[in-house]
């Protein structure tokens, strides 16, 4: 009897203990599972350890796993271009090791995390849409085209050699971040976001307590940002003053810039989780906006000036608002215009 019992109580032991063994392993595979990525139940392939071009959070597209440019047939060249993107300094910048036609920044100052970041500039909606045509210079562009209005602009510097290189490379990443974007579509997240208008203009007055309060700390007492030590790349980059965007960047607008900011500033702000009210962007926008910085001659931008956007803050225009009401709103206004007159 004794026996039979001691053999019971082994059995029971030993069930538990493989019950426990299936549980824990169950466990880990889930908790490893990357997010957005799950095993079909019939496949027999391993689970790789990325999150997939179709994986959607809130139907918010995601862009390719970098590890994955090695299995580009054009590997070296998109390699290339992402790095262009996240260190431009380093070779087109005052110092850089290629040449020096930029003001120093990175692309990545305003295409975040390489041109991937939801809501943050990324490149997803260029494969899909180039060429394509743009009100902006009247014609149709192509990504080549694209790539030096953010140097000429935004980086306030000399546009590159189509044949080059460096274009080359940046087309190629700019593409390959977009590749599996349906033709003719913009997945969600792409661009910067869409904030509502105030029933009001906005006030740089307000904007910079706004900027004193959240944005200072990072980019300083004037704007000027912060470079890292051996002063080639910015750590913070300079909203304003010789170093930063030109008038004829999209960051000029202010939409534009209050999009950016509300959904990735203050540093670690994401559009789950944003830390500026709906006005506060707007302000903030407004105060960097009407710093000094450089100056571009924008005469052949916009030829049919009915088209121009309604934030665009240089005349003429088609219709009777100001160039003040333009640049700072109220916007509503503008807008119930334009619909009226098209």
């Amino acid at each position: 009897m004794k026996e039979r019992q001691f053999l019971s109580i082994i059995q029971g032991t030993l069930y538990c203990v493989c019950a426990v063994t299936v549980l824990v392993v169950a466990a880990t595979v889930f908790i490893l599972l990357p997010e957005g990525v799950t095993q079909d139940e019939n496949s027999t392939e391993p689970v790789v350890g990325v999150v997939d071009v179709e994986a959607k959070k809130d139907d918010v597209w995601l862009p390719p796993d970098s590890s994955f440019i090695p299995k580009a047939s054009n590997a070296a060249l998109v390699a290339y271009g992402k790095e262009l993107v996240s260190h431009t300094a380093v070779y087109l910048g005052p110092r850089g090791k290629v040449m020096t036609i930029s003001n120093g920044m990175n692309c990545q100052n305003c295409h975040l995390k390489s041109g991937t970041k939801p809501f943050g500039n990324h490149y997803g909606a260029v494969a899909p849409n180039y060429p394509k045509f743009r009100a902006r210079s009247g014609t149709i562009e192509n990504v080549e085209k694209r790539v030096n209005d953010c140097i000429e602009r935004s980086l306030n510097g000399q546009k590159l050699d189509t044949g080059s290189r460096e274009m080359k490379a940046f087309v190629a990443y700019i593409l390959w971040v977009g590749q599996e974007v349906p033709k003719g579509s913009i997945p969600k997240g792409a661009g910067l976001w869409e904030l509502k208008p105030m029933d009001r203009a906005a006030d740089p007055a307000k904007g910079m307590y706004v900027y004193q309060k959240n944005c200072l700390i990072c980019h300083g007492e004037n704007a000027g940002g912060e470079k890292f030590p051996e002063g080639i790349e910015w750590k913070y980059p300079p909203l304003a003053g010789e170093n930063s965007y030109n008038v004829g960047a999209g960051l000029y607008r202010l939409s534009r810039f209050a999009g950016f900011v509300k959904t990735n500033m203050p540093h670690g702000t994401t559009y789950e989780k944003a830390v500026l009210t709906d006005e506060e962007a707007w302000d903030v926008a407004a105060y960097i906006n009407s710093l000094p910085r450089p100056t571009r001659d924008l005469s052949q931008d916009w030829p049919d000036i009915s088209t121009k956007p309604f934030d665009h803050p240089f005349g003429p225009y088609a219709d009777g608002f100001s160039e003040q009401q333009h640049k700072y709103g109220p916007f509503e206004p503008i807008k119930l215009a334009s619909k009226k007159n098209n």
